[in-house]
């Protein structure tokens, strides 16, 4: 495991670019850096609020899942969020023009409901039933003595439509992912431990299971013990692979919830994990409460995302 950069703000949403570097966000400072290979650091955008989630979208644009903002816990070499930020006013998705650093909210509300913390986001390949857009799950905010249910939505590309694809997903709705093919739409459920999958059917529309399943999802795999899961990634093979948090570790998982490969950490709150390098057998892994960016060499190349 090499150490490509540490002092960050709470890492996460990494992206790998073609020329090495790894774009991510830094929750705690409400911005997107660029790590270089060399570990330098450059600014690219600073759109305020809880940037999250990121991906490479249309015309070279960064699309952000924006969450609105925390507040934050600080001790000698550990953060973490601890509550909403008092100047919360709700989540959003912003489109981010990396040459100029500029942001514009692209959607804010699903119909009358506003968007309240959202969090992660893939787009659909070309000639998929979600083609034309993307995907991103809404983690809902968590408050002293209540928090939000999560969700799982589809977007159109260019702000013309968005889709309540599932919900509720009750403990959060935090990593999501597609299969290679992107028929199949995957959901990691952060409080629970717990990981769901849908099949795509059209642009927002996911195949849903009856009753007894809350949100129309099959149930993949319930994680053991207490782990609660982030941010997700799938393999060209399809598998998928999961940032376990509280364990602290990597989850490889089949594609029918078997669990394949752990990865142990050395830290409690690996959130986020993306491919990229020679072969796509580079796993770029945040450590976010210690605010690092690692990478090391993965057992099985990663899946090529669209934009990329």
């Amino acid at each position: 495991m090499r150490i490509l950069a540490e002092g960050l703000r709470f890492p996460e949403g990494p992206i790998a670019m073609a020329d090495g570097s790894v774009v991510l966000v830094e929750i705690a400072a409400g911005r997107l850096t660029r790590i270089a290979p060399d570990g330098a650091k450059t600014v690219v955008a600073t759109p305020g609020g809880g940037p999250n989630g990121i991906a490479m979208g249309p015309d070279g644009q960064i699309f952000c899942c924006n969450n609105g903002g925390f507040v934050w816990h600080e001790e000698p070499g550990i953060l973490r969020p601890a509550g909403v930020a008092p100047d919360y006013t709700g989540g959003r998705i912003e489109v981010i023009d990396p040459a100029s650093g500029k942001a514009k909210t692209l959607y804010d509300r699903c119909g009358e409901h506003k968007l309240k913390g959202p969090n992660d986001i893939v787009f659909a390949p070309a000639g998929s039933p979600g083609e034309g857009g993307f995907w991103f799950s809404d983690l809902g905010k968590v408050r002293a003595r209540d928090r939000d249910h999560g969700g799982v939505y589809w977007a159109a590309s260019d702000g013309s439509k968005i889709v309540e694809a599932a919900y509720p997903i009750f403990g959060g709705a935090n990593g999501i992912a597609l299969s290679p093919d992107g028929r199949t739409l995957y959901a990691a459920e952060t409080e629970t431990g717990r990981f769901w999958a849908w099949d795509v059917e059209g642009p927002g529309v996911l195949k849903k299971d009856p009753w007894p399943s809350t949100n129309g999802g099959r149930l993949l795999c319930q994680f053991p013990g207490y782990r609660r899961l982030d941010s997700i990634a799938t393999t060209a093979a399809g598998n998928i692979c999961v940032a376990t948090l509280i364990s602290g570790e990597i989850t490889t998982l089949s594609p029918t919830g078997e669990i394949l490969r752990v990865v142990k950490m050395p830290e409690r709150m690996p959130t986020n994990i993306c491919f990229g390098g020679k072969d796509m057998r580079t796993a770029y892994v945040t450590l976010s409460l210690t605010g690092k960016l690692v990478a090391l060499e993965w057992d099985e190349p990663g899946l090529v995302l669209p934009y990329a």
